[in-house]
Formats: structure tokens, C-alpha cells, sequence
């Protein structure tokens, strides 16, 4: 990790971001490094140490305003709506129409690639979902993040321990089959 940290510490996040992309096809095993890229469902091998190590030099190094963690957290305000998601972290842009739509940015050129107070939350480091989104969801649901627990999870656990168990029947409203 002492490359991520090198770019890091120099506030070179173009390189930081390139290395970590190269750091997760590592990690993944011999078959992502043939193919140069990781599949979602090769997320799980990599280890909870060194995915929590690569967050935590993004943290370290811009006062923790990026990381998987960070991301983590934004998209569970957003309800893991994904669009939602990279509205707020700056990877779609607003288009200018009569109504409200959004594009992608372009790589690399329309990324922002140094910290400051205008940089969105959660910018860095990138994750193509160009593809889909499985590689990001199987990121963000990784063990190593599993501390960063969903704040609708934690108060419905918090109100069942208060109050004890609810029946099911609460939790499901009874559906209205009349036309």
C-alpha cells in the first residue's frame, strides 16, 4: 500500500484513484489480474484488512472526505439508490434541459481530481458503474464496512429492543384487494 499512500500524501488523487483500481484487481485474485478488472462476485475474496487499510489511507489523507466508508454512508442516506448515490458524490452532472436530468461525467476529464471545499463528499475513490452497479454494491456490502450500519437498520433494531418484538403483521400493511 505504501504506492497508495505515496499519491495520497501528495495529494495526487488521479494516481492514488489509478492505484487503488490496480490494488482491488490485486486483491481479487489471478483471474481479475489476467482480465484486468474485478467481477462483483470476486469482491468477496478480497480481506476486510485490505479493504479497510485502502479506506483508511483515503480517509487519512483528505480529512476524511473520501473512502469506501464515506461512500458507504452516502448511499445509505440515499436509500442504496444508486442514482441518487452519484448525484450527491459528483459523478453525474445536471444537464442543462427544460426538466431535470443528469448524465454521467466523463473519464477522467470531468472528475475532480483535487480536495477542496467545493469537491462533493464521497468523489473519490471512483468506481466504473458504467457496467452496472454490482462491483460498487459488492464493495460497499463488503464485511470490512459492515460497522457502517444502516441508520433505518439501526433505529428499527433500537425500537425493537425498546419495545420488545413486533408481530409481522405490523410490519406489513394489509393489502387492499378491492377495485
Amino acid at each position: 500500500f505504501d504506492t497508495l499512500k505515496h499519491h495520497l500524501s501528495t495529494q495526487n488523487f488521479f494516481q492514488a484513484d489509478e492505484e487503488t483500481r490496480r490494488l482491488l484487481i490485486v486483491l481479487a485474485g489471478e483471474a481479475a489480474q489476467k482480465r484486468r478488472y474485478v467481477f462483483f462476485s470476486e469482491v468477496q475474496f478480497i480481506s476486510e484488512a485490505d479493504l479497510k487499510a485502502i479506506d483508511e489511507l483515503w480517509k487519512q489523507y483528505s480529512n476524511n472526505k473520501y473512502g469506501y466508508s464515506v461512500q458507504k454512508r452516502l448511499w445509505q442516506k440515499a436509500n442504496k439508490d444508486f442514482t441518487k448515490f452519484f448525484i450527491k458524490v459528483g459523478w453525474m452532472k445536471k444537464l442543462d434541459t427544460e426538466i431535470e436530468q443528469y448524465n454521467y461525467r466523463a473519464f477522467p476529464n470531468e472528475f475532480t481530481w483535487e480536495l477542496n471545499d467545493e469537491t462533493p463528499e464521497g468523489h473519490l475513490p471512483l468506481t466504473n458503474a458504467l457496467r452496472g452497479t454490482q462491483l460498487l454494491n459488492s464493495i460497499l456490502s463488503h464485511p470490512a464496512f459492515e460497522g457502517e450500519e444502516d441508520e433505518k437498520e439501526a433505529e428499527v433494531k433500537g425500537s425493537l429492543r425498546d419495545n420488545g418484538p413486533k408481530p409481522l403483521t405490523s410490519l406489513f400493511p394489509k393489502p387492499d384487494y378491492s377495485f
